[in-house]
């Protein structure tokens, strides 16, 4: 078993005690992101739209640093605020993911960190057990 922590500038920086992405050979759980915009580390202005997009952007910066992308993804967890938000969810996924769309559960919380009203975790199965370079 070859294990590596991943990281990368690209995303938001880890605001706890957990990384923002582990690999386990050829898998990778990738930490919960939620809007944050990774150079200020402040949550995205805007609407619920914006916010689902920044959490998709800060998750393909976690899959790329572990050499992978959206398409390796095949677990999916939402988490919402609000579930009215759900149909926006779809909406936009559909701009960042494609058939064979990964598995997914999406989960209405009381409370987000920082009181986000969206966080996305996700598992990656990548095609290669090669390394990126750090």
């Amino acid at each position: 078993m070859t294990k590596a922590i991943i990281r990368t500038d690209k995303a938001p920086q880890a605001i706890g005690t957990y990384s923002q992405a582990v690999k386990v050979d050829q898998i990778v759980y990738l930490s919960g992101q939620i809007p944050l915009v990774p150079e200020t580390m402040t949550l995205i202005d805007g609407d619920i739209s914006a916010q689902i997009k920044q959490v998709f952007e800060n998750l393909q910066a976690v899959a790329e640093a572990a050499g992978g992308d959206l398409s390796d993804i095949v677990k999916l967890n939402v988490y919402l605020t609000d579930l009215v938000h759900f149909p926006i969810v779809n909406e936009i996924m559909g701009l960042y993911f494609y058939e064979p769309y990964p598995a997914r559960a999406a989960m209405g919380v009381a409370a987000l960190p920082k009181d986000a009203d969206v966080e996305m975790d996700a598992i990656m199965h990548l095609k290669t057990q090669e390394y990126p370079a750090s």
